[in-house]
């Protein structure tokens, strides 16, 4: 199988509505391309790597140094914020959407940081053909597309195959963090994550019972509450969530215009931490 047709069978966790830039993204695009956004031949798709390309990091950011990597950046708060708090640290933002690479990418050059680069390019796609083995020491996933409807459940980003692909990046000791405000997801990601002999959990059993977010989702229903929806929580014994595992808050983790929107609708952050495990 060609490498074109391997990447129109996968499922994308991700649809570009709209790609367009208007004109005052368009020429922080351009005048950020090659410098702080990536320039990078593509294949199949313009999300994709073109095989055998790489980038040598210590080359791109002229040093060596821990290197931070977020997946769905959005325009920036969190990494940029991120960058700025840690001058020491090289950060990698992974964002699908070009409006917000290059509100992202305006961003960086505004505010003078030299630790950031912008990956307009599907997450995948960057774990496979940009990211040696060993190479990342944290990587952040937060409030990636829930797509919660039940159809569209396999477009979702953590997956099986993803956490393996998470593993191979990450250093022997390095962490994955992630956050989602979507009960279903956060489930998910606890259980195909925990399953993994790759990847272990340092808050294993901590926040369960009556104290769990997922208890006060499913007693509220709040998933539902949230959207505008008729509500049916779940009788106590049913929405009693015994094992746990919630990380809590992590503190460099900004709160985004998203994130308080999200809030402000009720909605509850499910934040988990995973560590590598020894090799």
């Amino acid at each position: 199988m060609t490498e074109h047709q391997q990447h129109y069978r996968r499922p994308l966790s991700f649809v570009r509505r709209s790609n367009r830039l208007k004109p005052s993204y368009q020429r922080a695009w351009d005048a950020a391309l090659g410098n702080e956004l990536l320039e990078v031949p593509h294949g199949a798709r313009d999300t994709s790597v073109a095989e055998g390309f790489t980038i040598d990091w210590r080359e791109e950011f002229g040093r060596t140094a821990p290197l931070i990597v977020e997946i769905g950046s959005g325009s920036g708060e969190a990494i940029a914020h991120a960058a700025a708090s840690n001058p020491e640290t090289d950060f990698i933002a992974v964002e699908v959407y070009r409006p917000g690479a290059a509100q992202l990418a305006a961003r960086i050059r505004r505010e003078g940081l030299s630790n950031v680069r912008v990956a307009c390019l599907d997450a995948v796609e960057v774990l496979d053909k940009l990211l040696p083995a060993g190479s990342v020491d944290e990587l952040w996933i937060f409030f990636p597309d829930p797509w919660h409807k039940a159809k569209h459940r396999k477009r979702r980003l953590v997956q099986e195959s993803f956490v393996e692909k998470a593993a191979r990046v990450l250093t022997p000791t390095g962490v994955w963090r992630l956050a989602t405000d979507w009960s279903d997801y956060a489930v998910q990601m606890r259980r195909v994550i925990s399953a993994s002999a790759s990847f272990w959990n340092p808050h294993l059993g901590q926040r369960a019972g009556d104290i769990s977010p997922l208890t006060q989702v499913r007693l509220g229903d709040l998933d539902a509450a949230s959207l505008g929806k008729e509500t049916h929580p779940l009788p106590y014994e049913q929405a009693l969530d015994t094992e746990g595992g919630w990380a809590p808050r992590f503190a460099a983790r900004v709160t985004t215009d998203f994130e308080q929107k999200s809030v402000t609708a009720g909605r509850r952050t499910f934040d988990l931490t995973f560590l590598r495990s020894a090799r």
